[in-house]
């Protein structure tokens, strides 16, 4: 070797070592040692918006003492708590005319929905989508389980999970899904700071499923790669609604895995024709091996399947040929709402944060209303293709 050159996994160590004390750093500033992620308190109008009610009935129901306390601020203003807003939805359950009008999970009948969120490339704002569709869901009164499938992490990292200092000795999926000693799927699930979502995260110890599932083929061990992720989350099935699956962006034992568990398959795409002709690929490898997965007695039947545009940027005519593209060859497969690209959104995962968590007064109110409206939009599409699955609407 020339005296000249450089190790690369001497320069990449200590390149990942330094950024992940940087990280830390800047994490310890963000959030100290001890302290967890809470989540904000909600104004009157953004409460009654989400049950689906007048700001006035929420007065009324305060003023005759029914409900939760609000936290009553300058002006008179009232503030709820995540807490608080599920409370009303049992209240305001109680004397509903149609069940399920403010508790609008699964009943006996239904079965858990398992919604595994996929794309080939990174940038196409995966996580972003899988976390806001988590974290409105759960807002809107369903019992949410999210689990990060991604080494990465990113969508435990938006939850304040910090792979490398949080998950030492595991705590992944991994472990529940792994051909020696799996662990109950139970003592991996996390509590999050959102009422009614809890996380599994994710770290690089997601990889080892990768390296071991070979092996495993090859022992014939009886044990089906593709049945894991299933199996592990039917024992869980009775404590939530809904399941997000937020996948790696490549198609491997764990995807397979994932999309076999799944009742419904969300496959983002970045509207530019680099990006599109990327998917094209996935979704040839995806069919091949999903044949194969199928062929092996995995189940491939699922209650929807949906294309969602982000990063959308209306003014853009290139990206609005490729959404009037895909329309025309996908039809209703393609979601009517895009995720428009919006400031909003990026600055606030500069601090970690969603849309859902940031506080208003950020941002200008045009940019952050337009940012929000869209992002209902799409989880609305997606919540009513949920209740459809259920049988209802």
């Amino acid at each position: 070797m020339n005296s000249g050159q450089e190790r690369i996994d001497v320069l990449v160590g200590d390149h990942a070592a330094r950024l992940s004390e940087r990280l830390q750093a800047h994490r310890e500033q963000l959030f100290p040692p001890n302290a967890r992620k809470e989540l904000r308190k909600f104004t009157s109008g953004e409460a009654a918006e989400l049950l689906g009610v007048k700001d006035a009935y929420l007065r009324k129901l305060h003023l005759e003492g029914r409900g939760p306390e609000p936290e009553i601020r300058a002006g008179g203003r009232r503030y709820y708590s995540p807490e608080d807003i599920q409370n009303l939805r049992e209240v305001l359950e109680n004397g509903a005319k149609i069940p399920g009008t403010y508790l609008p999970g699964r009943r006996e009948s239904d079965h858990l929905q398992v919604i595994t969120v996929i794309n080939f490339k990174g940038g196409s704002g995966k996580t972003t989508t899988s976390a806001h569709l988590a974290q409105k869901m759960a807002l809107d009164g369903y019992r949410v389980l999210a689990v990060d499938l991604d080494p990465q992490a990113s969508l435990s990292a938006l939850h304040g999970f910090q792979p490398e200092f949080d998950l030492l000795d595991g705590g992944t999926l991994y472990d529940a899904i792994r051909y020696e000693d799996p662990v109950p799927v139970e003592s991996i699930i996390q509590n999050t700071y959102f009422t009614n979502l809890d996380i599994i995260p994710g770290n690089l110890d997601l990889m080892e499923f990768e390296h071991e599932t070979p092996r495993a083929i090859s022992e014939r061990s009886g044990n089906l790669f593709f049945t894991r992720v299933g199996d592990v989350l039917g024992q869980i099935e009775a404590d939530y609604d809904v399941v997000v699956m937020d996948c790696p962006p490549q198609l491997g034992f764990l995807t397979m895995s994932a999309l076999s568990a799944a009742t419904a398959v969300l496959v983002t795409v970045h509207p530019q024709m680099l990006d599109v002709m990327s998917m094209c690929q996935f979704l040839l490898m995806t069919s091949n091996l999903l044949g194969v997965v199928a062929e092996a007695g995995g189940d491939m039947s699922y209650d929807w399947m949906r294309y969602v545009v982000t990063r959308y940027e209306p003014g853009d005519g290139p990206q609005n040929q490729m959404v009037s593209f895909m329309r025309s060859m996908f039809g209703d497969h393609v979601l009517n709402h895009p995720v428009l690209k919006s400031t909003a959104i990026s600055d606030a995962g500069i601090t970690k944060q969603t849309l859902y968590e940031v506080e208003k007064s950020q941002f200008t109110r045009s940019t952050y209303d337009r940012a929000m409206e869209s992002l209902n939009a799409v989880n609305g599409e997606i919540e009513a293709l949920v209740q459809q699955a259920w049988g209802r609407r």
